[in-house]
């Protein structure tokens, strides 16, 4: 594995083997064996905001023995119209790595076919797999295991978590089902691609919910979509509450990869009962993180 683009490009193999790693790293904390990042300097690139992914990856390459910039696009000529590949190409000749957090993914392709240093995509409008990645960290530690068990994505079916997901359940075998009004189902040249029958769609929240071991949500308007407030008002039965998870199966758990915007996605009620699972969730982004930085270092 020489970059994490998306969780298109992985197999069972790999999402197993990082979420094992993830697993290591987590419980040797502070007292690695080996630091595979001992001499390195790795780049972040962001042109979106972040809290989580930022601290995360600053705090994960240095554990791993390496150290890390902030490149704001606003303080590169990125910002000022210099293409992808032309900042690639000069990076690539001094740090170790790149982890990159914008809107189009080609971007992402792009740095790591120029760049010819490892590179990381930390989010995207087409998936977010380090947040996956965190994601099934999770479900391993809070229930055993994802295998047999049923997930629902709730909220917009067509965001970068919500493809995420559907190419996991697709590589591990696990029920997945996408609820989402009809107009933010994901097309469904997508799902002929993916071909995966373990990965339904219904527009029902409450049928979607019913036996559900993993209940996740995300916000309903993605990054750069605040201002979309007729697809927002689509949303409102999509809520995870109190009411609809009366019909998911018992010891469920509840996943959100914030942000959360209480009251609209998730009541604050729901968020507090399952806090702790929802911020082990956050906290896993280290660990998951430190596993794909461990794979793909040189």
């Amino acid at each position: 594995m020489q970059h994490l683009l998306s969780i298109e490009e992985l197999n069972a193999e790999k999402l197993n083997a990082l979420i094992d790693l993830a697993v290591d790293l987590k419980a040797t904390r502070g007292n690695h064996p080996e630091l595979p990042l001992s001499g390195q300097t790795w780049a972040m690139i962001f042109t979106k905001s972040s809290t989580r992914t930022r601290v995360s990856f600053e705090v994960g390459v240095r554990e791993l023995g390496g150290s890390i910039m902030f490149l704001s696009s606003n303080d590169i000529q990125l910002g000022r119209g210099e293409p992808i590949k032309d900042t690639a190409r000069v990076l690539g000749r001094m740090v170790h790595g790149c982890i990159i957090r914008t809107f189009d993914q080609q971007d992402v392709i792009d740095f790591s076919n120029y760049g010819n240093i490892p590179t990381i995509n930390a989010l995207t409008d087409a998936e977010h797999p380090c947040q996956i990645l965190a994601d099934l960290l999770t479900v391993k530690e809070k229930l055993g295991t994802w295998e047999g068990k049923k997930c629902v994505f709730i909220g917009d079916g067509d965001n970068n978590m919500s493809r995420s997901w559907i190419w996991a359940a697709k590589y591990l075998g696990f029920e997945l089902v996408i609820a989402s009004p009809e107009t933010c189902l994901p097309p469904s040249d997508f799902m002929e691609k993916v071909n995966a029958p373990n990965v339904s769609l219904t527009t029902d929240p409450v049928e979607a919910i019913k036996g559900a071991d993993v209940i996740n949500t995300d916000v309903w308007l993605s990054m750069g979509q605040e201002g979309q407030k007729e697809k927002e008002a689509l949303f409102g039965p999509y809520q995870v509450n109190e009411e609809i998870l009366k019909n998911a199966a018992e010891g469920h758990i509840v996943l959100h990869c914030l942000p959360a915007y209480r009251e609209k996605e998730i009541t604050e009620q729901i968020l507090e009962l399952h806090a702790d699972t929802i911020f082990q969730q956050a906290e896993n982004r280290l660990h998951a993180q430190k596993a794909v930085l461990a794979t793909i270092a040189r």
